[in-house]
């Protein structure tokens, strides 16, 4: 006989892509909104501020896909010379907020999935790969109503390592109060998500909705415990496992 598997005790999940549906847009869009209110009187100023925030962020999330380091979205601001204690920032930073509000919309069944899950007495975590602070997650959670079903969230920007690092899990289980052998990941990517958490030694439900770009894409030969067409379906697998 094999070994038993681990009781199910907590349950984490990606963000992006995952409790959020996934829209395609301009990325560099987001950068050209910040600088315009930085140089709002300087056209070109503004065009070169957008491009160099736009090329720093894309060499951060390039180099937590082959190093798994993190970054902080003051530091990217910083490294390309923005004064993060200006008003102006402060102003610029609202319309980046601004252009992102409809992208950052949680999917109605997240409320259903947690409210399952907490009266199974299985914990809801988050371990989210992003620039932002984790208090900005906080809030979009409490604006859409469901910040009170979470029970831990991780977020990138607040610790040294990004997904894939085994690290990143184990500190998102440790948060949870569980071993990551009781814990399944819930996610949108194959590298990041099923193959980080299985390689953390969770278990991994992979939700194939979101159309990767080409250049945010790692190949990676993994296959899933799980697959959710729906996020309600991580219930039924939560359940299958469960009586097993």
């Amino acid at each position: 006989m094999g070994r038993p598997v681990p009781q199910l005790r907590a349950v984490i999940f990606d963000w992006g892509g995952t409790l959020t549906p996934w829209h395609t847009f301009d990325l560099a869009e987001q950068w050209a909104v910040y600088a315009r209110v930085v140089h709002d009187d300087d056209e070109r100023a503004s065009a070169d501020l957008a491009a160099r925030l736009f090329a720093a962020e894309a060499a951060a999330w390039q180099r937590a896909r082959t190093g798994q380091g993190s970054t902080h979205m003051d530091d990217l601001l910083r490294e390309v010379g923005v004064d993060t204690t200006d008003a102006v920032h402060d102003a610029a930073l609202t319309a980046y907020r601004h252009f992102w509000e409809p992208h950052t919309i949680t999917d109605e069944q997240v409320r259903p999935v947690w409210e399952g899950l907490r009266e199974r007495g299985i914990r809801v975590g988050i371990l989210s790969n992003t620039i932002w602070s984790g208090d900005y997650h906080r809030g979009v959670f409490e604006r859409d109503g469901v910040l009170d079903l979470i029970d831990s969230d991780v977020y990138s920007s607040e610790i040294a390592w990004t997904k894939p690092h085994p690290k990143a899990f184990q500190t998102s289980a440790e948060a949870l109060g569980v071993e990551p052998s009781e814990a399944v990941y819930v996610g949108d990517r194959p590298f990041e998500d099923v193959h980080g958490s299985q390689s953390a030694g969770m278990r991994a439900i992979w939700v194939p909705h979101s159309e990767i770009p080409v250049a945010q894409q790692v190949s990676v030969d993994v296959t899933p415990d799980g697959v959710a067409h729906q996020l309600l379906d991580v219930l039924d697998i939560v359940d299958g496992w469960q009586s097993r």
